[in-house]
């Protein structure tokens, strides 16, 4: 087995492995039914860990998987409750590890938390906006007033804990690897880095532009569900 071949492997043993401890997360340490429908649950400082070692687009993967088995075994709320997961901890872990993977550091580490953060609040209010009222039966005038008594401050709240509790085990974490040797003392290559944020940049546009577009079209009348 060549050096290369061997390095895969380990990664991918890791993944398996954060991904594991994010399910447990899930299953274990979650909060439901916040404000009736929105649950409270730290995989993402797991995955975001990940995406730290592992840059954007293994985190955003890693997501996928853990929102899929999310699916079908402790969430009860199907392919939207699927599709509002992935799209929170994709947006967060992504942007995150976008941002820190460029320069890691701990103030990279730090801005990258923080515009994750921002980005992931900005949207999930607008996906709220479109899902909620598909599953709630809510109208969409009642879902905008939940934003400011709930959904805003549940997503800020959620997004902080989670930004602190990343910072505090990532040291941790990534130390034991090393002492492992599934990861390697220091992992950098900046080309990978540049193609894994361009990947990143694309896929966050398309969303953004299916969002904004869907937003639209439900103020201007033309889709009504």
């Amino acid at each position: 087995m060549s050096e290369k071949t061997n390095a895969r492997l380990k990664s991918m043993v890791c993944m398996a492995m954060l991904c594991a401890l994010a399910i447990a997360a899930d299953f274990f340490l979650r909060i439901p039914n916040i404000g009736g429908f929105l649950t409270y649950e730290p995989k993402d400082v797991i995955l975001t860990i990940g995406g730290f070692i592992f840059g954007p687009i293994a985190g955003i993967v890693m997501s996928l998987v853990v929102c899929l088995i999310e699916m079908v075994t402790v969430s009860d709320s199907g392919l939207i409750g699927l599709l509002m997961n992935f799209l929170a901890s994709a947006v967060f872990v992504g942007i995150s590890a976008a941002i820190y993977s460029r320069k890691k550091t701990l103030s990279r580490a730090i801005i990258g938390l923080i515009v994750g953060s921002l980005s992931m609040l900005g949207i999930m209010l607008l996906w709220n906006y479109i899902v909620t009222p598909i599953y709630t039966g809510l109208p969409r005038e009642a879902v905008l007033g939940m934003f400011l008594p709930l959904l805003i401050p549940f997503n800020l709240l959620k997004a902080a804990l989670n930004s602190a509790l990343t910072l505090l085990l990532y040291k941790g974490v990534v130390t034991a690897l090393r002492k492992s040797k599934l990861i390697p003392v220091r992992e950098s290559n900046d080309d990978e880095n540049k193609k894994s944020n361009t990947v990143l940049i694309v896929c966050i546009s398309a969303v953004l532009v299916v969002t904004f577009v869907l937003v639209m079209l439900i103020f201007a009348g033309v889709i009504n569900f």
